[in-house]
């Protein structure tokens, strides 16, 4: 129920554009039906498989961690698995197919190598109890210096390395790690237990731009093509697909191998699963892997030739600017079809013992995320440069920081990353780059970004939320203060009566 209702509206949104304002191929069309249909699917087993598999994986490598008093072995396992996590992660190699002029596995280690630090220094935050805000605050200064000697084609590329690293598979497993790490060290409700995926985003910026700085600018390149689709019959459509799924399959494969070499070594040392917990630990990385492999190819080929062909024919139309709300209204529904937004969801509710509702961190997400694409859009059109909105963005978030509970902080933080995930790589990302060839734009600057503005603006609204419920909170606290003192009055005036009656 929850894949279907996170997919309906997006795929009824794209139905009503193609018979309205935005004719669309037939064949385009197709594939965007059987990818509904795969997406539903793939986003269930993938969401049952997390639960199963990868975050008590996650949950039992930090517990382990933490308990043991072999402090650099610690931080060096640590290191290991951020960099094998994030070679694993499929929207990286989205993004690395995107840049064709840098090596694929030049850009993959730099983005690894900088989660694998930023996993260290995680770690040693939740041992030594530093506020995230501290930590965010340094790090995002030192990302804005960084920005303005880097290449500008470069700029939009490194704020989006950020978003796509913490994708399907590494969040449930940075995440459970986070708080299995902050259980031992019995803040398993508060602030620690958020906040990794925040830190894990930052490396990946910095590790870019300072990629950058070496790259020639001939690396400064973008191939913009255009997807043609046209099958005779559906049965054409549905084997083109059946056609795509090995690829996919194996892609995953491959990123998955590095994962369940950690369960198995894990499993083998520390014995953490025993009983039943193993064959249903085996089962749930069946289901992810499944899962998986369905999400990104319904993604790849059904999502995404119809996210660029809508933007492109949004483009040439005589009402350009209606990207911005129909952007909007995409980016409203889309951040729901997220896989790893319903495992972020979940675990807060969990950690924060209901205070904070899924429904009240999906609504925030959404909000967060429109306004984002449409600022993306609005960019498209205009060419107005990214990086005034990510310094805007960084310091808005960072002040409302001081003044709201540090749980919403690190969930905040935590769902910037989460909200650009494989939909937005995949749906949004051609949308803009569609529209911008459309325009004549420079895709580079101008609709590159747009996965770093659907990271950033959850910050605000998901703080905002928090800021609303703490005012609330100390509202409630001096009603009861108030009514308190008047029942102490008459308590007080209650027993002068009787001294004077006696």
């Amino acid at each position: 129920m929850e894949s279907v209702t996170s997919v309906l509206p997006i795929a009824a949104i794209v139905l009503v554009l193609s018979i309205t304002i935005v004719p669309i191929a037939p064949g385009v069309l197709t594939l965007f039906i059987f990818g509904s249909v795969a997406l539903i699917f793939g986003m269930s087993l993938f969401t049952m498989g997390a639960g199963m598999a990868m975050q008590p994986l996650g949950a039992g490598i930090g517990a382990t961690m933490s308990r043991s008093k072999r402090n650099f072995i610690k931080l060096v396992v640590c290191f290991v698995l951020g960099v094998l996590i994030t070679i694993a992660e499929p929207d990286l190699q989205v993004l690395a197919e995107l840049m064709p002029a840098v090596d694929n596995m030049v850009l993959i280690m730099s983005v690894a190598i900088g989660v694998g630090i930023f996993m260290v220094i995680s770690m040693l935050r939740t041992k030594f109890g530093v506020r995230l805000s501290y930590l965010l605050m340094a790090f995002y200064a030192v990302v804005l210096v960084l920005a303005c000697f880097a290449p500008a084609n470069f700029v939009p590329t490194a704020f989006d390395s950020g978003g796509v690293t913490t994708g399907p598979i590494t969040v449930p497993f940075i995440m459970a790690l986070g708080a299995g790490m902050a259980s031992v060290h019995g803040s398993h409700h508060g602030e620690e237990s958020f906040g990794t995926v925040a830190l894990c985003s930052v490396g990946p910026i910095m590790s870019v731009m300072v990629l950058s700085l070496f790259m020639p600018s001939s690396a400064q390149a973008y191939a913009h093509e255009t997807f043609e689709a046209s099958f005779a019959t559906t049965k054409d459509a549905f084997m083109y697909i059946a056609r795509e799924i090995p690829h996919y399959a194996y892609e995953v494969l491959v990123a998955f191998l590095p994962i369940v070499a950690v369960f198995i070594l894990f499993q083998l040392i520390f014995k953490r699963f025993h009983g039943n917990e193993l064959p249903r630990a085996i089962i749930g990385f069946v289901y992810t892997y499944i899962g998986l492999v369905l999400f990104l190819c319904a993604a790849n080929v059904g999502f995404m030739p119809a996210g660029q062909l809508i933007g492109e024919k949004l483009a040439e139309s005589k009402f350009a600017y209606i990207l911005i709300p129909v952007g909007m209204l995409i980016g409203w529904f889309t951040v729901a079809a997220e896989p790893a937004v319903h495992v972020l969801k979940k675990q807060v509710e969990e950690i924060s013992n209901g205070t904070i509702r899924q429904g009240t961190i999906g609504i925030g997400l959404s909000v967060g995320v429109a306004c984002s694409v449409g600022i993306a859009m609005l960019r498209v059109l205009t060419g107005i440069p990214l990086f005034p909105f990510m310094v805007g963005g960084y310091v808005i978030s960072l002040a409302i920081s001081f003044f709201v509970p540090p749980l919403y902080t690190g969930v905040a933080f935590d769902s910037g990353g989460v909200a650009s995930g494989p939909m937005t790589t995949t749906f949004i990302l051609p949308f803009a780059t569609g529209a911008c060839a459309a325009l004549g734009g420079n895709i580079l600057t101008d609709a590159f970004g747009i996965v770093a503005m659907v990271a950033i603006t959850p910050l605000i609204t998901i703080q905002c939320i928090g800021l609303f419920a703490e005012l609330r909170r100390r509202a409630r606290h001096k009603q009861a203060a108030t009514e308190l003192g008047n029942i102490d009055d008459s308590i007080i005036y209650f027993d002068d009566e009787r001294e004077a009656v006696r």
